[in-house]
């Protein structure tokens, strides 16, 4: 089944954690890899940095569904700074989760509703309430 989503991890602190998402891996549940963002790209010269807070990832089929439990075991040396922001197909917005308490949980955004999508959605269907 394809179904595209678009997920961004930002971070502080956690290339060490983060890098092997970067990297395939047989024993993961999805078999995309993340892509670093870091200050290379916003200098526009292409070159490396150390430093490292975005990740991102597209998903074309419905075979992330481990991504958000396994973002949130990772050991972040600053979870309070992780957040991830997912867009499914159907969502007319990026939804944001954050660690709290330990658990990757979505923060209620102003103007939008989640919406159940059983079996073609891993998170349900983010709609913002102030579109016509």
């Amino acid at each position: 089944m394809s179904r595209f989503a678009e997920v961004i991890v930002l971070a502080k602190g956690a290339e060490e954690v983060m890098e092997p998402l970067t990297r395939p891996d047989d024993n993961r549940e999805w078999y995309q890899c993340f892509t670093r963002v870091d200050d290379g790209m916003y200098a526009g010269d292409r070159m490396p940095s150390r430093e490292c807070y975005t990740w991102v990832i597209q998903f074309i089929r419905l075979n992330w569904r481990g991504l958000l439990a396994h973002i949130e075991s990772l050991p972040s040396p600053d979870p309070h700074s992780v957040q991830v922001l997912v867009r499914d197909e159907e969502d007319s917005c990026f939804g944001l989760w954050m660690i709290y308490k330990g658990k990757l949980v979505e923060v209620p955004l102003p103007h939008t509703t989640r919406e159940p999508y059983e079996g073609n959605s891993v998170t349900g269907v983010l709609t913002r309430t102030d579109q016509p």
